[in-house]
Parts: structure tokens; C-alpha cells; sequence
């Protein structure tokens, strides 16, 4: 609180006080008070009641400071109605008297909230893992299949599996800690795994997938990372141009390693750039070729920011898309 903004509070008072004054002085100079005598009563009064505005504005303050630096200790914000000092007058007590019962309420209501989402989130979990049976029975059942029939239905199962999984790191990505743990992890290993889990998808869309100087390791959870990179294979086979090639390299960085995919698909208009990790944003290219839900890549950067991992994109136009994750040195995390 400044000066001014207590005086601009006060102004109706001050002008109440100063008409109060102007009307006294004029009833004793009615009665015969001498010119000398209400000046000096003019100029006591002023002192005092400068004096007791100046007091109450510099305790005002104070209080103020003090409970800024409350609020600003504290992790939960919300909780500030439970740690403010004792009321100094009958005016504070009635006021904080209300405000602990709205955050009394509030964060009764978020409770209830953070309990309805973790249930859901549990039963997201559980019902992924139970629907993945039958995904398999059903992939099961495919092998006795021949032809056509056979390559389209084990197509549409994989996708089916794909959007299962990414329903599933949703989930997790609200609480990372539940699930994420970070190892030692061997990098070939976890681009194995990736190209695995989409193999299928490479396969039938005719995707090259080349693969160079992998041998090393880095700290990361390999289930979460090897999601990302197969997000990522899956945008390449999604949006493929002629001959499609897919390019897995990595290379290191001082303590880190830097993980490259490029592919030489159709590319991202350089407009769409910043939005690609939008929740929910698809593009032209989304929207021209179909069946992209706009959540591949923003799941990427949420799983990301859980990993501690750099993610950049490049792009051009019919010249295809560059990926780069950067996994952190052992002492950042």
C-alpha cells in the first residue's frame, strides 16, 4: 500500500473531517474568536489528525507486509486463511472468521475433486490393462487368418493398442511419480522397444527405420521414453512421404545425449510450429490425412517435462520433420 492509494481510500473522510473544521472555524469566528487563535487551533488540529492518519497508515502497511510474506511462504496458497496471525481488532477477527470459512469450503471441494479424479484415473488404469486381453486374444486369433483379412485386421488392432497405450500415459502423467522411475537405461534398448511396439504399423505403412550410434546409456524411465520415441514413429508412418524413411541417431553432449529423429515425410507449415504441442491440436495435416487426435505430441512434452528431458521440433514443408530429445546429465536430476 502506497500513500497515495490510502489517501485515495480515505478521501471521503478526509474531506468529512476538513468540512467539520471549516464549520467550527466558522461558528467561532461568529461568536468573536480572534483571527490568531484559530489559526493556532486550525494548525494543532491539522498536526493531530495528520498525525493519527500517518500512524494508522504506516500500521496498515505493516499488517499488510506481513501478511504479504505470508502468502508468499506458502506452497498451497490456498491454505492462507489458516496461517494468518490473530485478528488485532474486531473488524480483522470477523473478516478472517469468513475467509477460513470460504477456504474451508474450497478446499473441502478440491478434496472431493482430487479424490473423484484419482478414482477415475485408477479405473483408467485397470480398465486398460483389462482390455489389453482381449487385444491379444483377438491378435491371437489373427495368426489363423491368410490374406488381406489378415494384414487389415491385425492393422486395426494395433492402432486400437496405440490409443489404449495413450490413454494410459495420460493417466500417469497427472501423477508421474506413482510410476515414473529413473535408471541407468541402455538407449538401444529402449528404441528397440519402440520400434517393436509399432512395428506393425512401420510395416504396413512402408516405413525404413536406420538406426546409428545408440550404444550408449542415459538416465531416463525406459518405458516413458520409448512411449515418446514411439509417438513419434507413429507421426512418421502417419504423415510419410514418398519412400519413407525413418532416421533413430544419437550422439553425446558434453554429459548429456542427444536423441534424433528425422524423417522425410510431408512436414509442418511453419505457422503450426508453435502449436504442435497444444493439447488437442491436429494441423492441416491432421485434418487432410484424418484419425489424429492432437494428443501424441502433447503427451510427449508433459511425459517430458516429468523426465527432465529437452524436446525440440524442425520442420519444413516436403522436406520432413526433425525430433531432438535431449536426456539429462546423472547431476540435474
Amino acid at each position: 500500500m502506497t500513500l497515495r492509494e490510502f489517501i485515495s481510500d480515505r478521501l471521503d473522510r478526509l474531506l468529512l473531517q476538513a468540512v467539520c473544521a471549516a464549520v467550527a472555524a466558522f461558528f467561532l469566528r461568529a461568536t468573536g474568536t480572534q483571527s490568531g487563535v484559530l489559526v493556532i487551533l486550525f494548525l494543532a488540529l491539522l498536526l493531530f489528525f495528520s498525525g493519527v492518519q500517518l500512524a494508522d497508515f504506516l500500521r496498515q502497511r505493516a499488517r499488510l507486509r506481513e501478511l504479504t510474506a505470508i502468502l508468499n511462504g506458502l506452497d498451497e496458497k490456498y491454505l492462507f486463511a489458516e496461517c494468518i496471525p490473530s485478528p488485532r481488532n474486531l473488524y480483522e477477527r470477523r473478516l478472517f472468521d469468513l475467509t477460513r470459512t470460504a477456504e474451508r469450503a474450497m478446499t473441502s471441494a478440491v478434496s472431493d475433486a482430487r479424490a473423484a479424479q484419482g478414482e477415475y484415473r485408477e479405473y483408467v488404469e485397470r480398465w486398460v490393462h483389462e482390455i489389453k486381453a482381449p487385444i491379444t486374444a483377438a491378435q491371437l486369433i489373427c495368426r489363423e487368418l491368410d490374406g488381406e483379412k489378415r494384414r487389415k485386421l491385425t492393422g486395426e488392432l494395433a492402432r486400437i493398442e496405440e490409443h489404449v497405450e495413450r490413454a494410459l500415459f495420460y493417466a500417469r502423467a497427472e501423477n508421474p511419480e506413482r510410476d515414473c522411475i529413473i535408471r541407468h537405461t541402455d538407449l538401444s534398448e529402449i528404441a528397440a522397444q519402440a520400434i517393436g511396439n509399432h512395428r506393425t504399423l512401420l510395416i504396413q505403412s512402408g516405413v525404413r527405420v536406420e538406426t546409428q550410434g545408440l550404444d550408449c546409456f542415459v538416465y531416463t524411465d525406459g518405458k516413458w521414453a520409448a512411449f515418446i520415441l514411439g509417438q513419434l514413429l507413429q507421426n512418421a508412418a502417419r504423415y510419410r512421404g514418398e519412400g519413407p524413411v525413418v532416421s533413430i541417431s544419437a550422439r553425446p553432449l558434453g554429459k548429456q545425449v542427444q536423441l534424433t529423429v528425422a524423417d522425410n515425410g510431408i512436414g509442418i507449415p511453419a505457422h503450426e510450429l508453435p502449436r504442435v504441442f497444444d493439447r488437442g491440436f491436429t494441423g492441416s495435416n491432421g485434418r487432410a490425412r484424418g484419425g489424429s487426435t492432437g494428443m501424441g505430441l502433447y503427451l510427449c512434452k508433459k511425459l517430458a517435462g516429468s523426465l527432465a528431458l529437452g524436446l525440440n521440433i524442425a520442420s519444413e514443408v516436403d522436406a520432413g520433420t526433425t525430433v531432438t530429445l535431449t536426456f539429462p546429465a546423472k547431476e540435474s536430476l
